[in-house]
């Protein structure tokens, strides 16, 4: 059974299709960045068996889409311009932006303590902590995922309760999805909504996202891709408690990259929200060579390949790692590489971009691709792609 899936994976990057986006920019150029693309991704795909891939890529300020294989092995549908993705915690990117967004609105200060917003953590020791701890993951030491007994809210708040940080806050950063999930529902409570409820109607709308969820509408079911396991079984996220704020997010390549273009302030956002981004690229800790911003991960441009598969590896996310506070926090600089990876059991996402070269890239895949590989495919597309261009 196992060489048939393999068979037809395989012949999947066969049935290659690739589209340009934005402006139709001239042939030569566009097939210049196909070149590159195809060059990482179709060895990648084929090592990992992965049936479909979306990558987008930002070269010059003009971005570009290139659609790999299948969304599903059992429909054979082939990846395209509607295909949704999960993309896993790149989603948490999305839920410090809504943070700087309340804030900039009044509705919070991430200098706050989690106990002004959440009455019941008042007299507990999570309630000491920052927003700001929150969203750089250095709150005090919580396991990467919410526990499995956490069902509800209820059982949730007794959880915060009950915790106790391993460290000081401010002191070692602890990859995790409960601190930076409480901070997406605090952020939405001030602002009095639902947190899908704004990611969906004010969010997403304010950057030209159109085919960006949290809840896939029925209508967008068809183009919901199939993710993958290692052993090619079918399999797509469950929801669970904080799941929305931490790695909810379905989206299309083409969609992704417009916010990595809002990022770079490439396109015209309402000022308010091109705020909230830009502030989410002040640095706040220093961990090795990268810059722990709210959320993102950045580096000194530029970087080597080393640097960033040593940010990016299990032990940065799996172990507490001591940081170094930056006083005062390092304003948003143009000469760095930010990235984010982005992982559910089906898919793997990562999205980088180096504003000083207006060059980005964001990759989508309906299997889970171990990071490291992700990450030296996009640098050598980057790197090929970003020679003699500003």
């Amino acid at each position: 059974m196992k060489s048939s899936i393999t068979g037809r994976a395989a012949a999947a990057l066969l049935a290659l299709a690739a589209t340009a986006a934005v402006g139709a920019p001239a042939d030569d150029a566009r097939d210049s960045v196909k070149n590159a693309v195809d060059a990482a991704v179709l060895p990648l795909m084929a090592r990992h068996r992965v049936p479909g891939m979306a990558v987008a890529v930002i070269v010059a300020g003009r971005s570009y889409v290139f659609d790999y294989g299948v969304a599903s092995m059992a429909t054979r549908d082939p990846v395209g311009p509607s295909t949704l993705f999960e993309i896993g915690s790149v989603t948490k990117t999305f839920t410090a932006m809504l943070a700087t967004y309340a804030q900039q609105e009044g509705h919070l200060s991430l200098a706050d303590k989690v106990g002004k917003y959440l009455l019941s953590q008042r007299n507990s020791r999570f309630g000491e902590v920052r927003l700001l701890d929150l969203g750089t993951h250095t709150a005090g030491g919580f396991p990467l995922q919410v526990p499995a007994s956490v069902r509800d809210n209820d059982q949730l708040m007794r959880y915060f309760s009950e915790w106790r940080p391993a460290y000081a806050r401010g002191t070692h950063r602890t990859y995790a999805n409960p601190s930076i999930g409480a901070l997406g529902m605090i952020a939405a409570s001030s602002m009095g909504r639902d947190f899908a409820a704004l990611m969906e109607g004010r969010v997403f709308p304010a950057l030209g996202m159109r085919s960006s969820f949290i809840h896939v509408p029925e209508a967008r079911m068809a183009d919901y891709a199939q993710g993958y396991t290692g052993d090619d079984v079918a399999v797509r996220m469950t929801p669970g408690v904080l799941s929305s704020e931490a790695y909810g997010i379905k989206t299309t390549a083409a969609d992704l990259i417009r916010f990595v273009q809002g990022n770079m302030n490439l396109i015209p956002v309402e000022r308010r929200f091109q705020q909230a981004i830009d502030d989410t690229h002040v640095g706040y800790f220093q961990v090795g060579a990268m810059t722990q911003d709210l959320i993102w991960e950045q580096y000194s441009y530029p970087v080597a390949l080393a640097q960033l598969l040593e940010g990016n590896s299990p032990d940065m996310i799996f172990k507490a790692k001591p940081v170094t506070e930056i006083k005062p926090p390092q304003a948003a600089r143009e000469d760095v590489w930010i990235n984010k990876t982005g992982s559910t059991n089906g898919f793997a996402a990562y999205v980088a971009f180096v504003p000083m070269k207006r060059l980005g890239i964001v990759m989508l895949a309906n299997k889970n691709v171990p990071i490291d590989e992700r990450v030296s495919a996009a640098y050598e597309i980057l790197t090929s792609l970003g020679e003699g261009r500003r």
